[in-house]
């Protein structure tokens, strides 16, 4: 499950190319984060992580600090999460987060990026059962560590996956609503946490051909495509060769 979410998120990286989107997507979300609980990374835990996420994304220190005294100026512009779901050809089913401040203007942009090659836009919660609602945390390995008596502690906090990266970090995955306790242990046993990040993983996997590949490919590009847009994630199964 979670390297298969590894591989996805590696191609999903691979496919926005564009240094700029990523900072400006981080950029919203802390914009999110600071309005919900306040400009001060020790004391909004969503903002301390995002600036984790930022830095392992190379975004430079002055964007985040931009970004930061951006969200609380009361002059910015106001944005909210909102969660698209649809289907791309050959019935692969694709949630999309987006983070904006016109939903009629992301609306349309997500429809049309699923009609254009042959999907279409479905109502809100209809891919519910179809994909599991996951918070992923990266941290440094420590010198000393001891997998198995680790994997049990962090059992007791929901955790239902724990691997070993082949960059050496360890990756912890559990359900959503979790993320809160297990980030405050991770703190409190002096973990350098790389990233914390939300994610979506299907309770089920579609198998394509390469060329029925090629043609859903043509709907995931266009929604990364949309300036709003955070995140995509589908239920194809990966060739992780």
């Amino acid at each position: 499950m979670g390297r298969a979410f590894e591989f996805r998120k590696a191609r999903k990286l691979k496919r926005w190319g564009n240094m700029a989107r990523t900072f400006t997507r981080i950029g919203k979300e802390i914009d999110i984060a600071v309005k919900a609980g306040g400009p001060n990374p020790d004391n909004n835990n969503r903002l301390r992580i995002l600036i984790q996420n930022a830095k392992a994304a190379n975004m430079p220190k002055e964007n985040i600090e931009r970004a930061i005294k951006r969200a609380v100026s009361k002059d910015t512009t106001d944005y909210k999460m909102v969660v698209y779901e649809g289907y791309a050809p050959f019935g692969v089913a694709v949630v999309v987060e987006t983070a904006t401040d016109n939903t009629t203007r992301t609306v349309a942009d997500v429809r049309h990026a699923f009609t254009k090659y042959g999907g279409s836009l479905g109502t809100s919660g209809c891919l519910d059962f179809m994909f599991n609602h996951q918070c992923v945390f990266k941290v440094t390995k420590p010198e000393e560590f001891d997998a198995d008596e680790f994997e049990l502690e962090m059992i007791d906090y929901g955790t239902e996956e724990i691997f070993e990266d082949e960059d050496g970090a360890i990756n912890i995955y559990a359900p959503f609503e979790s993320y809160g306790a297990i980030q405050k242990h991770l703190e409190e046993m002096s973990l350098e946490i790389i990233s914390g990040e939300f994610t979506r993983t299907p309770t089920d996997y579609k198998e394509l051909t390469p060329e029925q590949r090629t043609e859903v490919d043509k709907v995931l590009d266009k929604l990364d495509e949309c300036d709003d847009v955070t995140n995509v994630f589908h239920n194809i199964k990966e060739d992780e060769e």
